[in-house]
């Protein structure tokens, strides 16, 4: 996939019609953050989310109980949403491959081609620079 280029509508589409559970990496409780509004989104849009972050591991965020890793979750995990800097999407996408997630998603701000190599050898999909809440907007999405 050249990450460069827009991503082929149908691509998205398809993406966010296969997922049903979605483990955002750096979800926040504060909200003023982004990310919980995208979490929420995501809820209440039918997706099955599962907030992660390690500050907030022992409580729960937007009504969610919250992991403190990937790897604690326990359960089959669709896609990893990474909220972190882009530094961090590496180290996130390489715990995404050993729980055996199918896609890595990056947050609008979040590019680390490394990470999408990576993953895409891995066999998973990747999706950079783009707002899930936002392509479910879209008329194509769904």
């Amino acid at each position: 996939m050249n990450h460069d280029e827009d991503y082929p509508a149908e691509y998205l589409a398809g993406i966010l019609n296969e997922v049903k559970t979605i483990a955002m990496v750096g979800a926040s409780s504060d909200p003023a953050k982004f990310s919980l509004a995208v979490l929420r989104a995501l809820k209440d849009a039918g997706y099955n989310m599962i907030p992660v972050n390690p500050k907030h591991s022992s409580g729960e965020i937007g009504g969610l109980k919250c992991y403190k890793s990937l790897g604690s979750i326990g359960r089959l995990v669709d896609m990893v949403e990474i909220f972190r800097a882009s530094v961090h999407a590496y180290a996130v996408t390489e715990e995404a491959i050993e729980i055996g997630a199918k896609i890595i998603w990056m947050q609008i701000g979040v590019r680390n081609d490394a990470a999408a190599q990576l993953a895409e050898n891995a066999g998973l999909k990747v999706v950079m620079y783009r707002c899930p809440k936002i392509e479910l907007m879209r008329p194509v999405s769904l």
